[in-house]
């Protein structure tokens, strides 16, 4: 990409300066892994699980990139086998640094433009009731497009096997996207 056309990316979809969006690698997945423990907020996977979504899942999943070249946010995700046209947000976060920038909905306004080639049309992710920060970024996202949200409770707490009072996952349905702002 040349410089212009960093620039271009960045004006559109609001990037901060000095970041870049990319896709991730294998070996992004060790930092990936640091930003989601350390954010406190999502259900960390396995270290192992990150390498594999950066190789399995690269092409729809994005990193933001600082000067170095280091990733500093992320949004995992993965096309619905049996919904082709659904893009499954898994996770979105952003390294303590860079919060309070818009970088999250940046990240995930840069994964949908580039995955409508792919047919997506609409997504869905899972959030847990008490997870504002989530909900703000997915309701803005769904305004911001220009779609409908849909919400129902996917998974209520008791199948989680872990026992400690998992919250309920709450399925957000995005879509179809479209509207005058999409990027």
């Amino acid at each position: 990409m040349t410089a212009a056309q960093a620039d271009l990316v960045r004006s559109e979809l609001d990037l901060p300066e000095g970041l870049t969006l990319d896709t991730p690698r294998v070996e992004d997945g060790a930092a990936i892994w640091r930003i989601a423990r350390d954010s406190k907020a999502l259900d960390l996977n396995s270290s192992y699980s990150y390498l594999l979504w950066c190789r399995d899942f690269a092409a729809t999943s994005v990193v933001a990139r600082d000067a170095d070249g280091g990733p500093v946010g992320f949004v995992t995700g993965y096309i619905r086998p049996e919904r082709p046209e659904t893009l499954v947000v898994w996770q979105v976060a952003v390294d303590h640094a860079w919060r309070g920038r818009g970088l999250a909905a940046t990240l995930l306004d840069g994964l949908t433009g580039r995955v409508a080639a792919l047919g997506v049309r609409g997504i869905e992710t899972t959030i847990t009731p008490d997870n504002t920060a989530s909900n703000q970024l997915f309701t803005s996202f769904a305004e911001r497009h220009g779609a409908p949200v849909e919400r129902e409770v996917l998974f209520h707490g008791g199948l989680f096997p872990d026992g400690d009072g998992h919250e309920p996952e709450v399925l957000y349905r995005i879509g179809p996207l479209g509207g005058a702002d999409r990027t």
